[in-house]
Formats: structure tokens, C-alpha cells, sequence
């Protein structure tokens, strides 16, 4: 009867590790299709928007800062927010464009 045992241990192929590797693969791949991707695309719109943004738009800072571009500098916008106050946000920190030259631009809500 051993030798029954050892016969069919024998017999059987080891299972392929592909095969194993599998649902790590799917997984890996379900995570960068439901996570990284969107979030690249969302990047690019933000550099494209980012690009585009002139002097006398109207924009919303990350902080929820209202305000008008009055000048671009290297690597930051000088933002009016009141009748004589004025700020430097970095341009990192621009999250969307309110009115650009006197046109409402749409908002999209995320």
C-alpha cells in the first residue's frame, strides 16, 4: 500500500508557480486600472489647467481662497483677494479656475 502512495506522488506534475502567481498578477493589475490610472489622468488635466491659467482668471486655491491673478511669476501667482490684499500662492497649490476673462467655467464635482 506505500508503494501505492509513492507511485501516484510520483505520477502527479508539480502545479506550474504561474499559475500560482496568478491572482497576485490580477490583483496588481485591478489596483493599477481602479487607482493609478484615474489618478494620472487627474494629474494631467490639473497641469493642463495649470498651464492655461493667465492673468485676470479667476481661481480657488486648495485652502478655498477666491481670488484674481494679477501676475505670473517662475514658480508662483500673485492672487488678489481683496481691494488692496494681495498673496503669492505657489502653483501647486491652484485648484480649479473659477471665471476665465469673465466667462464661468464649469465645475465638476468629484
Amino acid at each position: 500500500m506505500t508503494s501505492a502512495v509513492s507511485i501516484l506522488a510520483q505520477q502527479t506534475p508539480a502545479p506550474n508557480p504561474l499559475f500560482s502567481m496568478l491572482p497576485l498578477f490580477l490583483l496588481v493589475g485591478g489596483m493599477y486600472f481602479l487607482m493609478i490610472a484615474p489618478q494620472r489622468k487627474k494629474q494631467k488635466q490639473l497641469e493642463k489647467m495649470l498651464a492655461a491659467l493667465q492673468s485676470g482668471d479667476e481661481v480657488v486655491t486648495t485652502a478655498g481662497i477666491y481670488g484674481t491673478i494679477t501676475n505670473i511669476k517662475d514658480d508662483r501667482y500673485v492672487i488678489r483677494i481683496g481691494d488692496n490684499t494681495k498673496v503669492e500662492v505657489a502653483k501647486g497649490f491652484i485648484q480649479s479656475v473659477v471665471k476665465r476673462d469673465g466667462v464661468v467655467v464649469e465645475e465638476k464635482k468629484s
